[in-house]
């Protein structure tokens, strides 16, 4: 039901991990079992339309599970939020996108490329590490780090790099670290690399956290360092408007929590 990785996702896996060639041995074969796998689609066996979602990477599992529950035909794909508004900017045929950041949805908004928005989700930050590590003390970041990188989405367009960026600049660490950054196009490959030992630490979501057995939580990074993590949803089509009722529906607000998210009624 989901797309698999872009070739913007692979490129910025192979380029941005530790740079040696045992590095780099290890990604390319981490991609040769994704790479050339066939595509996953949407169940073609509903009587219902056919609806196509762009939808921000962290949401993969959870929406792939809502969609299970609608009864028309839903493709899913996933990218990077800053991804997925170019697309559909230059015409991708989306009739609904999620993102992870206003500022995209607010980027549609001025182009005139959607005039609705829904909140279907929040979320909070974590910093990640292997499944044994200790947990972490922010003051030394840098030191557990030694000479490996912090993998992150990229701060200039993927949420959460962005929201990274503010919390490394709230603990005044974003100068001496900014060089020693594995950014992604995704805060998926993010995960992935801390998952395959790649890079020592991330920086993702919790529900990522949640989804990946072989990381756990080394540290809860406060809400107040950087901007809400909101997930503003939209129908770009009539058809989309179907698909907006299933996700801020009872059933569909409950896989959500059940998959790490926060409901926007949880926060009022």
């Amino acid at each position: 039901m989901a797309n698999l990785l872009t070739l913007n996702d692979i490129s910025s896996l192979i380029i941005l991990s530790h740079m040696t060639v045992m590095g780099f041995l290890k990604i390319s074969a981490f991609l040769s079992g994704v790479l050339f796998a066939p595509l996953a689609h949407a169940q073609t066996d509903k009587t219902g339309q056919d609806i196509t979602v762009f939808a921000a990477a962290s949401l993969r599992g959870a929406l792939d599970e809502i969609a299970q529950t609608s009864p028309d035909n839903v493709t899913l794909s996933y990218a990077g939020s800053g991804s997925i508004a170019r697309q559909v900017s230059l015409g991708a045929p989306a009739d609904v996108v999620i993102l992870a950041h206003p500022r995209w949805m607010e980027w549609l908004t001025d182009k005139g490329i959607t005039n609705n928005r829904h909140d279907i989700a929040h979320n909070t930050l974590v910093v990640i590490g292997a499944k044994d590590a200790p947990t972490l003390d922010p003051e030394n970041l840098a030191a557990r780090l030694g000479s490996d990188r912090l993998a992150m989405g990229q701060h200039l367009s993927v949420p959460a790099g962005i929201y990274a960026q503010s919390w490394l600049e709230h603990i005044n660490q974003w100068d001496a670290l900014s060089t020693q950054l594995a950014e992604v196009e995704n805060v998926r490959l993010a995960l992935a690399l801390v998952a395959r030992n790649e890079t020592p630490l991330g920086v993702v979501y919790r529900s990522d956290a949640l989804a990946e057995k072989s990381v756990s939580v080394l540290y809860d990074i406060p809400p107040h360092t950087h901007a809400p993590i909101t997930y503003p949803a939209s129908a770009l089509s009539p058809k989309g408007e179907a698909f907006i009722a299933l996700l801020t529906s009872t059933k569909a607000q409950a896989i959500l929590q059940a998959h790490g998210f926060i409901t926007p009624q949880a926060i009022k």
